[in-house]
């Protein structure tokens, strides 16, 4: 008789849950976004959000919540409830909290509602620099070590990574690192012959090409884009970056572990017609943005092999304070 107490109990508790699930929501969401009001993040989940919430049905009051890096914000969204009342709005940094010393949990603590959008990394060139692609550009720098000056904005941002990049792919290229506080900045001392060469995302770049002032070598993707038409993948160079392409920084909402299955659903429905806008499409369109509105299985395997690439990339350029292995991180190809 026991049992069949317990077995009816659980059936009620799984009915309850299911019948939640499809009256969901009935109360506000909030929206806990990583970083500041302006920035990037903030920006695109403003944006996307209410074209979401008219899908949903329901109310999404976003707040944003600074400090360490967005660990605060992500631990905060980790420790409560998994109901699909609180959302992580965030971008890649988390996946390299663990190596780089920042903190003790990431997106595995997390489920994926939708990754977005992502940036497009590219490598640009003053323009009288001696090469006009990135075979030249490799040749050129092999043929005159510790002459060519790159732009670079500190360990584990876009600029590191794609160096590391091109190193682990080419061999150490041999060249001069020049520190500078922000993409910007860089790419100001580029324009003006501080620098020859500078990593840096299309949305930033992509002005600075359309005005003549600075040169595309390569984008570094699996395929050209359409933002700039006639300039190769990086892939069309050496088919070995494909290990760890497609890259970038991206922009994701995320739900704590644990969160239903059909609230999952519900919220990654609604997130992928707010990505659909044309609103939308066009804000990411003109800031330079690829378009993915990903989730499920397939938003998770881009955030592992994200993660792995990126990690192992910055540990092998002897940027991280813990090596990925501690952390189960798998080597790419491993």
């Amino acid at each position: 008789m026991k049992h069949v107490i317990l077995s009816a109990v659980s059936v009620l508790a799984i009915g309850l849950g299911a019948a939640q699930a499809e009256d969901y929501p009935t109360k506000e969401i909030q929206g806990i976004i990583q970083w500041g009001a302006g920035g990037s993040t903030d920006t695109v989940m403003r944006s996307v959000t209410p074209h979401a919430e008219e899908a949903l049905g329901g109310t999404i009051v976003m707040q944003n919540m600074t400090g360490a890096v967005g660990a605060i914000a992500l631990n905060h969204v980790a420790s409560s409830d998994p109901d699909g009342y609180t959302l992580l709005m965030g971008a890649e940094n988390p996946l390299l909290y663990k190596v780089m010393g920042l903190g003790d949990k990431d997106y595995n603590d997390f489920v994926p509602v939708s990754i977005l959008a992502r940036g497009t990394p590219l490598v640009v060139a003053n323009v009288d620099a001696p090469f006009d692609d990135y075979a030249e550009m490799v040749a050129y720098v092999k043929a005159n070590p510790g002459e060519v000056r790159f732009g670079a904005t500190g360990p584990g941002g876009l600029p590191s990574v794609i160096t590391a990049m091109i190193n682990t792919v080419e061999g150490e290229l041999n060249v001069i690192a020049v520190p500078y506080d922000g993409d910007g900045p860089a790419l100001t001392a580029l324009q003006g012959g501080a620098v020859d060469v500078m990593p840096a995302v299309l949305g930033i770049a992509i002005e600075g090409i359309r005005a003549g002032t600075m040169k595309p070598l390569a984008v570094f993707d699996v395929a050209e884009t359409d933002k700039l038409p006639g300039v190769p993948p990086v892939t069309a160079f050496n088919p070995a970056f494909e290990t760890y392409l497609p890259w970038g920084p991206f922009f994701g909402v995320f739900a704590p572990k644990g969160t239903p299955d059909e609230v999952v659903a519900k919220l990654s429905d609604a997130y992928a017609q707010g990505v659909a806008n044309p609103e939308f499409v066009e804000l990411m369109e003109n800031r330079g943005f690829e378009l993915m509105g990903i989730s499920g299985q397939e938003a998770t395997d881009f955030l592992t092999k994200w993660q792995q690439g990126t990690t192992w990339l910055l540990q092998d350029g002897g940027h991280t304070k813990a090596s990925p292995e501690e952390f189960g991180i798998a080597r790419p190809g491993e």
